[in-house]
C-alpha cells in the first residue's frame, strides 16, 4: 500500500513540473538531488516560516509547501499531500476555466 501512495505523489509532482520550467528544476533539486538530510530540515523550516506568517516574507504559503517536501521521506503523509495537491490543481483549473470564459469566479 505505502507503494501506492508513494507512486501517486510521484505523479503528482509530474503534474506540478510540467507547469512551467522553473517548477520542474526546484522539484528535481528537491526530490532527487538534496538527501534525506537536507530535505527534512528544509520542511521544517518552512512548516516554522508558515507558522510565523505574520512576520514580513514569511506566509501561510509555506505550509503546503513543508508538508510536500516532508512528504517525500515520511510515508504517513504521501496519502493526504497527495490528495491536497490533486484537489488543488482541479481547484487551479476550473478556476482558469472559469476566468476564461468570463464566469463569475465563486
Amino acid at each position: 500500500m505505502g507503494e501506492r501512495h508513494r507512486r501517486r505523489l510521484d505523479r503528482q509532482f509530474s503534474a506540478l513540473a510540467r507547469i512551467s520550467p522553473l517548477l520542474k528544476r526546484l522539484i528535481v533539486i528537491v526530490h532527487r538531488k538534496i538527501g534525506v538530510l537536507l530535505r527534512v530540515p528544509l520542511a521544517v523550516l518552512l512548516l516554522v516560516g508558515g507558522v510565523l506568517s505574520f512576520l514580513p516574507f514569511l506566509g501561510l504559503w509555506m505550509i503546503p509547501l513543508g508538508l510536500m517536501v516532508l512528504a517525500i521521506d515520511i510515508p504517513v503523509l504521501q496519502p493526504i499531500v497527495s490528495t491536497g495537491m490533486i484537489r488543488m490543481r482541479r481547484r487551479w483549473q476550473l478556476w482558469r476555466r472559469r476566468r476564461a470564459k468570463g464566469l463569475p469566479l465563486n
